[in-house]
């Protein structure tokens, strides 16, 4: 029995073993990420205090719970508060790295920005934030980002080409002479003077990147449906009677994304490259947002703190080559030409 389309590309992406792998270890990491908060934290995951158990990670406990004098919320970096769980049959159990991304570690030996050491194993910004933490959580946000930004992008695109390719005619000059005028804006400008217009909102720079980042995908769906579209199957459909849209839904859309799918890594680069840009500029997330480019603003501003620079960047250059990666492993297993020539071999 011959295999299907859809199982010879899968063998031909595995076949490509640094494709694979690559989708392999950026799968890892962002699921390592999505477990930021357990992986990450200032605050016990589960603390046992005078025969009491206790869940930090989602309470809100003042310090008096753990024998302090006031009844604010709990700073469990704070040495006696340390003491008192370590205490008799006292227990916390910490995550592997004691910080989030908004915690400041006051009781660092070095001024901040510290260097790497055995309390914070990349060391800190310069305001005494742990940089592993913000990388983590700064990581999944770009790949959260990227990944809403091109699925809005991408679903705009597929329907905005659909419509112009299947119609054609008046219906596709006039919507390609849109697509070129709004194309011909210069789009890292526009961000620049929209993003300095509003206040920073994480939903806005989804907005503004998506308004501008679907013309690529349209392009590419409107040359498929121009080449489908005068197909037998189309025209067999049409002769039956059935609907435009479900002849685009049911018969033309299905054999038209190849090229849509093989783009969609890269459009995750270039929303993560947009986000870090902006970010870089001051123009992006709120400030207190855990950012690969604010990260690297700060790398810029403080030369000799080595080390926040060069993880940032170590975290961008691996996020972006493992995406590019996926792309290129892509593009070859739904290469049309390659699956040509297995058929006929």
């Amino acid at each position: 029995m011959g295999q299907s389309p859809g199982r010879r590309a899968w063998l031909r992406f595995r076949s490509n073993r640094l494709g694979y792998w690559s989708l392999i270890i950026f799968t890892v990491l962002f699921v390592l990420s999505l477990l930021a908060e357990v992986l990450s934290n200032e605050k016990p995951l589960l603390a046992r205090y005078e025969g009491r158990w206790y869940f930090p990670i989602v309470q809100t406990l003042p310090e008096t719970t753990f024998g302090g004098d006031f009844p604010t919320p709990t700073d469990y970096l704070d040495p006696f508060i340390r003491a008192q769980l370590a205490k008799g049959d006292n227990f916390a159990l910490y995550p592997p790295n004691p910080y989030s991304y908004n915690t400041i570690n006051y009781f660092t030996r070095s001024p901040n920005p510290a260097p790497p050491s055995s309390q914070n194993w990349l060391g800190t910004d310069d305001r005494g934030r742990d940089v592993l933490a913000r990388l983590l959580y700064g990581f999944r946000l770009s790949v959260l980002f990227a990944i809403v930004v091109t699925l809005v992008t991408t679903g705009f695109g597929i329907l905005y080409g659909s419509i112009q390719g299947y119609f054609a005619g008046w219906t596709d000059i006039g919507m390609e002479r849109f697509s070129e005028v709004w194309g011909s804006m210069p789009t890292l400008y526009m961000l620049i003077i929209l993003s300095a217009l509003f206040s920073p909102q994480l939903w806005l720079l989804i907005l503004l990147l998506s308004i501008f980042g679907w013309l690529g995908t349209a392009a590419y769906v409107r040359a498929e449906f121009l080449k489908n579209r005068g197909l037998d199957y189309v025209r067999a459909a049409r002769a039956l009677g059935q609907s435009h849209w479900t002849i685009i839904r049911r018969h033309v859309l299905p054999n038209s994304l190849t090229p849509v799918i093989t783009l969609l890594p890269f459009d995750m680069v270039a929303a993560i490259g947009a986000l870090t840009s902006l970010d870089f500029l001051g123009l992006g997330v709120p400030p207190d947002t855990p950012s690969l480019g604010e990260l690297l603003s700060q790398g810029k501003n403080n030369l000799d703190a080595w080390w926040i620079s060069l993880s940032t960047f170590m975290v961008l250059v691996v996020t972006l080559l493992l995406l590019v990666l996926i792309g290129d492993a892509l593009r070859d297993a739904l290469d049309p030409r390659k699956a040509l020539s297995e058929v006929e071999s």
